[in-house]
C-alpha cells in the first residue's frame, strides 16, 4: 500500500509545469469618462427644458394675476378716498364720522391724513 504514494518533489524540474499568467490587460478609461460625460449633459438637458417649462408657466400665471392685483388697486384707492373724506369730515365735526373713524381706530385700522398740496 505504501507503494500507491506519490513521491514528494524536491527539485524544481520535478514541480509541475504551471502555465504562465497572462500580463493584465489594460483598459483605456475613454469610455467611463464619456459615458459620465453623457449622462451629465443630457441631465442639464432636462434641467434646463423643465425650467423653461416653469418659466413659461410662471408668466401665464403673472399675466392671469395682474388684472385681479389692478382690481384690488382699485378697491384699495376707492376705500382710501372714502376713509380721507371721512376722516375730513370728523375733524370738520361730523359726529358720525367721529364715529366711524373711533371705530376704525379701534380695528387697527389707519387713516392717513389727506395730503396738503403745498404753496409754490
Amino acid at each position: 500500500m505504501e507503494s500507491d504514494k506519490q513521491p514528494v518533489p524536491t527539485r524544481s524540474a520535478d514541480l509541475p509545469r504551471v502555465p504562465a499568467q497572462p500580463a493584465p490587460r489594460q483598459y483605456s478609461t475613454f469610455l467611463p469618462h464619456l459615458l459620465m460625460g453623457l449622462a451629465l449633459v443630457t441631465w442639464l438637458g432636462f434641467q434646463a427644458f423643465q425650467q423653461v417649462g416653469e418659466r413659461q408657466q410662471l408668466a401665464a400665471l403673472d399675466a392671469a394675476v395682474t388684472p385681479q392685483e389692478q382690481a384690488a388697486q382699485k378697491v384699495r384707492n376707492s376705500l382710501e378716498a372714502i376713509a380721507t373724506a371721512t376722516a375730513r369730515l370728523a375733524g370738520e365735526g361730523n359726529a358720525n364720522a367721529q364715529i366711524v373713524v373711533e371705530q376704525l381706530k379701534k380695528r387697527g385700522v389707519t387713516i392717513n391724513p389727506p395730503a396738503v398740496p403745498q404753496a409754490q
